[in-house]
């Protein structure tokens, strides 16, 4: 559930800034996204009081990150992209839009390097929308080869792929051995995701990050450290459309 509360008063206060309420959340949390958005997720029930004092104790890390992913290239705030680069996948799409009444968008990929969009255009939120749809079923495919390809090539064994749009997590791996990757990781450099994948599935043998863990992932990529920290900052290369 979303909503919106004005947090400052009424000259600082932004659409920017957004509220979510979540039944998941055991506590409150805040997250800013390319562009400079804010997201505070709250558990349910929490007052407007205790919003406001842990944003009021967390107002200058806020601040930093909104100035920082502020000034990012255009890429991340437009909303109807003009290219979609896929570097994780290696794949590259010049953007075509052609209105109709269809209500339904569909999305197209002609041999020629174009991603065809068709179909009623005049909502950006439903263009985004059917956008992330499909990228989802296409990382699904590709990243989900990728990974089968990783786990055959070092002996490493699990259950299946899931793609998801976590607002925190770049994956995950389940005790019964499904991972879980962020369609987001589409937007990473390959070098990035193959380290993610090798990530997830060493948690299929070491369901911790102990020294054991980390020594098996530096066995498969000596460079984790530094491929560890551009995922850390990988969010800055996801278009602000994908939230």
């Amino acid at each position: 559930m979303n909503a919106q509360l004005q947090l400052f008063d009424s000259h600082e206060a932004t659409p920017r800034w957004d509220v979510r309420v979540s039944r998941r959340a055991r506590r409150l949390s805040v997250r800013v996204y390319p562009g400079g958005r804010v997201e505070v997720v709250v558990p349910p029930g929490a007052s407007a009081v205790t919003v406001e004092r842990f944003v009021g104790v967390h107002r200058r890390w806020i601040d930093e990150r909104v100035a920082d992913l502020s000034s990012l290239p255009g890429v991340v705030t437009e909303t109807r992209p003009a290219t979609l680069e896929l570097p994780a996948i290696g794949r590259s799409y010049r953007v075509e839009y052609r209105s109709s009444a269809s209500s339904e968008i569909r999305i197209a990929t002609p041999d020629d390097g174009r991603l065809l969009i068709s179909g009623r255009l005049d909502s950006d939120q439903r263009l985004a929308k059917a956008l992330r749809r499909w990228l989802t079923v296409l990382a699904h495919t590709e990243l989900g080869r990728e990974t089968a390809r990783i786990a055959a090539h070092y002996g490493f064994e699990f259950k299946r792929v899931q793609i998801r749009r976590q607002r925190t997590r770049w994956g995950s791996c389940s005790a019964t051995g499904t991972i879980s990757l962020n369609v987001c990781a589409l937007f990473q450099e390959p070098a990035v995701m193959r380290y993610l994948l090798i990530h997830e599935l060493s948690h299929t043998r070491h369901m911790n990050h102990s020294r054991r863990f980390w020594s098996l992932v530096e066995s498969m990529e000596p460079d984790y450290r530094r491929l560890d920290r551009e995922l850390l900052r990988g969010w800055q290369r996801v278009p602000g459309w994908m939230f």
